[in-house]
């Protein structure tokens, strides 16, 4: 937490690129720009892997751009933005969630421990906005998983309304996909289509369906250009250039990116909005060396030092430009060094006060915009974390071979300190990093290594990496959520105030289907709630029938804000009416450490029904659940049952895979244990139980990590069965 809190349309024809259209093909009604004020629109384009001298506004003498470029000469332009990590998840977490890498839920690419992933507590600037009445829409690359719909993790869970691209990080690597999300789930991509030209036409789309309001929008436009590979459907004016093939498409690709820019901006005027909108332009990180592209051919970073990957200025010092018109004065330029995890206090307070979670890293710079820099709460200093897998050979020599070392980096004042680990491990002491400084206000390009001359800086500067990190860094709840207990018949709200300010008249509702009930058993209103503070409220709910609803509580504050949790209900199912498997009965509900609940086939790594049967010491057992330690699932016997008897262990396919598999599993009834296992591993074989369950309303099957090691923790039910009184 801080200490202080017109160029021609056709300009991408010009570059021989298809152009976009400067308005729809059947216009929706321009909205006049003179229209009552209120909260600004608001559109954010991140593109990806844009170097800091990629743009002609930065320096860029062979690439054409000069759609940002114009937008650069009559708004505002950085000159000390800088991307919240040197690769692509981890920017981007940090871009969203408005923390830096020593706090972030995602620190890493996929490349170096798994693709990475946004919780249910990681609070993103769609959330903030959707809370102050804002439509938001996110078109183009997302970058975190799983590639599944109602998760966590999905935008749409993260509070974008609409939502059409790429959701895994290395499928947007894919120009001509097979595939793009839409919302919830997969479409079909016809044959030799261009991603990112869809993208954008759905982009534009989204900005004809709500400029006449009456709700202000929040557009995310995140295109994966110009990332490689350097692919293109025409490289337009640099074909005939005596580049390599590679360099002519990434050419391409950033003016291709610069003419969709401009699409955005010629709709907006079309759509007579372009006054009630501000525009924010900037990059993930820096400069890319993949698939043959020579990022000094282009002199990419321009006067920095460094690439993607980097932790100098080159890899992480990004463009970023401001501009809306009437509200930014035109040529301006700001040096306050500004990450990106800026970008969410800032669209708060352009939104007229949204409600920003109080425990961020970022500061608003939203002052800055408004001609008011002098105002604008500036960081004590600036952290970024590396430890990434892939590595580049330009970026390699930068680190002095380094590249696959975690290395962390820190700005404070006119100091820019880089430092590296000896290997993956930053928990060594101190003295084992190799620690370099450089003085940014005499050496930009991060040439001479002053840290010995500076034993002091070196020794502050270090204090700070080590306080700037976070194991776990635990945030405040913030916003409405709510847990559906079918068991207890219960539905459970928590509207938290995660901001630095209280707010006053807080009432929480929950509408419900036609023949469904819900009342509050505690409170769902009160005077005032501060920061910090917590309304919980449990509802008693009914149906009429089994049949699963998607319940929408909603909270208001007299302060503006609104805040919805859909959350899925779903009744109890009925209860057996005959001997059988639970296997062949609905479960209440399948919580499981990964993957899917396998039922009666199990090998650990495919859905039910994909694998091979269940087998114990070379004993095959038809019937079963296949769980992933930490899991629980739910059944519903409704007082019906008298016996439950299953055999649980490590199953053969998986101790084939390792034997350091260990867990315990229990099984729990109405609130209380019936049983604990001991420690299950596949050289001691399964367990077998046998429990009298008479009178038990709900029957949970839990299995628990034994060794602090999930990784190879798949266990099985073997024909767990009930037998009905």
């Amino acid at each position: 937490m801080p200490s202080r809190r017109h160029f021609l349309a056709g300009s991408a024809a010009a570059a021989g690129l298809a152009a976009f259209p400067a308005q729809p093909a059947a216009a929706a009604p321009a909205v006049a720009d003179d229209a009552p004020s209120g909260p600004p629109n608001l559109v954010v384009v991140l593109a990806d892997d844009l170097g800091y001298g990629d743009l002609g506004a930065y320096g860029q003498k062979l690439i054409t751009t000069p759609r940002i470029d114009r937008l650069a000469a009559e708004g505002l332009r950085f000159t000390d933005a800088y991307s919240a990590a040197a690769v692509c998840a981890p920017s981007r977490a940090a871009l969203l969630t408005g923390l830096h890498t020593g706090h972030a839920a995602v620190r890493a690419n996929p490349s170096s421990g798994g693709q990475g992933s946004l919780g249910a507590g990681d609070t993103t600037f769609a959330e903030v906005l959707r809370a102050r009445g804002y439509r938001t829409g996110l078109f183009g690359k997302w970058g975190f998983g799983p590639e599944a719909a109602d998760q966590p993790s999905h935008p749409a869970a993260r509070g974008f309304e609409e939502f059409y691209g790429y959701i895994d990080h290395g499928h947007a690597h894919e120009y001509y996909p097979a595939y793009l999300w839409h919302n919830g789930a997969k479409e079909t991509v016809p044959a030799g289509t261009f991603a990112p030209d869809a993208i954008a036409e759905r982009a534009l789309g989204f900005l004809d369906a709500h400029a006449a309001g009456p709700d202000p929008f929040l557009l995310f436009l995140a295109p994966n250009l110009p990332h490689a590979p350097s692919e293109i459907p025409d490289s337009g004016a640099y074909a005939a250039q005596s580049w390599t093939q590679a360099n002519k498409a990434h050419a391409a690709q950033i003016s291709h990116l610069d003419a969709q820019v401009g699409a955005v901006v010629d709709r907006l005027k079309t759509l007579g909005i372009a006054e009630r909108t501000v525009l924010l332009i900037a990059s993930d990180n820096g400069p890319h060396e993949e698939g043959g592209v020579n990022p000094d051919l282009f002199d990419a970073n321009g006067p920095l030092r460094g690439y993607k990957r980097n932790l100098y200025e080159g890899g992480v010092r990004v463009p970023l430009i401001a501009w809306a018109p009437g509200r930014i004065a035109a040529g301006t330029t700001s040096s306050r060094p500004t990450p990106l995890y800026d970008v969410l206090p800032t669209l708060a307070d352009l939104a007229g006060g949204a409600p920003a979670p109080w425990d961020i890293d970022g500061l608003s710079a939203a002052q800055v915009l408004t001609g008011q820099g002098e105002l604008a709460p500036l960081h004590d200093h600036l952290y970024w974390y590396r430890d990434e897998q892939g590595v580049t050979s330009r970026a390699n020599t930068q680190d002095g071979g380094r590249a696959k070392q975690v290395a962390e980096a820190i700005r404070k004042d006119r100091w820019k300190a880089v430092r590296f680990a000896p290997a993956r491990d930053r928990t060594v002491p101190d003295p084992q990093w190799a620690f370099e400084l450089y003085d940014l206000t005499t050496d930009l390009a991060e040439k001479n290594d002053v840290a010995a001359a500076n034993p002091s800086v070196v020794s502050s500067l270090a204090a700070l990496l080590r306080a700037s990190w976070a194991d776990t860094y635990v945030r405040r709840a913030w916003g409405l959520t709510a847990v559906a207990d079918a068991s207890a018949g219960n539905l459970t709200t928590t509207l938290a105030n995660g901001t630095a300010r209280p707010w006053p008249d807080v009432r929480v509702t929950l509408p419900v289907p036609p023949g469904w009930t819900a009342t509050a058993t505690t409170p769902a209103t009160a005077v005032s709630l501060a920061p910090g503070a917590a309304l919980t409220t449990t509802w008693r709910v009914t149906a009429p029938s089994t049949e699963a609803a998607l319940l929408t509580p909603q909270a208001t504050t007299a302060s503006a804000f609104r805040f919805t949790a859909p959350t899925r209900y779903a009744p109890l199912p009925a209860p057996p009416a005959r001997d059988g498997y639970l296997s062949d009965l609905p479960w209440v509900s399948a919580a499981n450490g990964w993957g899917p609940v396998e039922i009666d086939r199990s090998n650990g790594k495919q859905a039910a029904g994909d694998g091979t049967p269940i087998a114990f010491g070379g004993v095959t057992y038809p019937k079963g659940l296949g769980v992933h330690a930490p899991s629980e699932i739910v059944y519903h016997l409704g007082g019906r049952a008298a016996r439950f008897t299953a055999l649980v262990g490590i199953d053969d396919f998986s101790t084939k895979q390792s034997t350091v598999g260990a867990t315990r599993a229990v099984v729990r009834a109405d609130g209380r244990t019936l049983h604990t296992t001991a420690t299950l591993t596949g050289a001691g074989g399964p367990a077998r139980i046998d429990l009298d369950v008479t009178g038990v309303r709900v029957l949970h099957l839990v299995v628990e990590d034994a060794n602090a090691r999930t990784s190879y923790d798949h266990t099985s039910w073997a024909q767990p069965y009930v037998t009905v009184v």
